[in-house]
């Protein structure tokens, strides 16, 4: 899917600098640049990653390809990067847009809930199932995620979801460390992916808990990963067409290992599955 900027509403917090845009399909993405610090292979990460978390059926918002021309950048002379060296342009071009979920005027969207709030999230089980996709991913990141409250008009499913009156959706967002970032490897340590809230592992019993995810990774189809990397923007992948398909074949080779870089996680001191049995 792709769609044209149309008006900057604000600038977002995070290492890459993204911009929030309101596009000409009515919609407002967070937009990721492909000279932004981190490097363009974050955006090929995000691309990926959303692709492959939508395939897994893990709540994560819709993604685009979201162009931006140079007559929108010279109308809209506040979206640039910020360095130390001085500002940086935007490059006109194709860009990664995450959308956001409603409309920023009206809709209140969280990164932080109160413990108080988490019973009301809907589907709080894909906290477990994300846990699973950062091991096989690479994630070298904490989890990231946001929250907003379901409306009537939300057709949202997820394993074991239960409705409840005024409750909290939880989407999956910021993947662009997957891989191990921008050195596309692929690499675990106990603690890696982990929600910061240990509260949201309480649950734990044992590695059935993480079903069915596990099931989905292990028998992933790789016909998904070529068509989310077949839809790249040239301009993305530049010389690294190669790379980009070892990696993958690297991510296909690692998928029966996830159950054993989940259990992993018990060696850390935290161990954040105190009730595993």
């Amino acid at each position: 899917m792709s769609t044209e900027s149309r008006r900057l509403i604000r600038k977002v917090r995070g290492g890459s600098q993204a911009h929030l845009f309101e596009t000409t399909d009515g919609h407002s993405y967070v937009v990721k640049f492909s000279n932004n610090p981190q490097g363009r292979r974050i955006l090929i990460n995000e691309w990926i990653a959303s692709a492959v978390l939508r395939h897994l059926q893990i709540a994560t918002p819709k993604t685009a390809f979201v162009h931006v021309s140079e007559a929108f950048l010279a109308e809209n002379r506040d979206a640039f990067l910020q360095l130390r060296s001085g500002r940086r342009p935007i490059e006109a071009g194709w860009h990664f847009g995450s959308r956001f979920p409603g409309y920023p005027a009206s809709t209140e969207v969280y990164d932080f809930l109160p413990d108080a709030l988490f019973p009301t999230v809907e589907n709080v089980t894909d906290f477990r199932g994300v846990l699973a996709f950062d091991k096989w991913m690479g994630n070298t990141d904490a989890r990231q995620a946001i929250f907003f409250r379901a409306t009537p008009k939300d057709h949202f499913q997820s394993h074991n979801s239960h409705r409840v009156k005024g409750g909290m959706i939880a989407q999956m967002i910021d993947n662009g460390n997957v891989f191990q970032g921008a050195d596309w490897r692929l690499s675990s340590t106990p603690i890696q992916g982990l929600y910061f809230r240990p509260q949201m592992y309480q649950c734990i019993r044992g590695i059935q808990d993480f079903e069915p995810w596990l099931t989905r990774i292990v028998g992933f189809p790789e016909e998904v990963l070529l068509q989310a990397a077949k839809a790249l923007p040239s301009s993305w992948l530049a010389d690294d067409e190669m790379a980009l398909e070892m990696l993958l074949t690297k991510l296909l080779q690692c998928r029966s290992y996830v159950p054993d870089l989940i259990r992993r996680c018990r060696s850390d001191p935290t161990n954040p599955f105190p009730h595993w049995t």
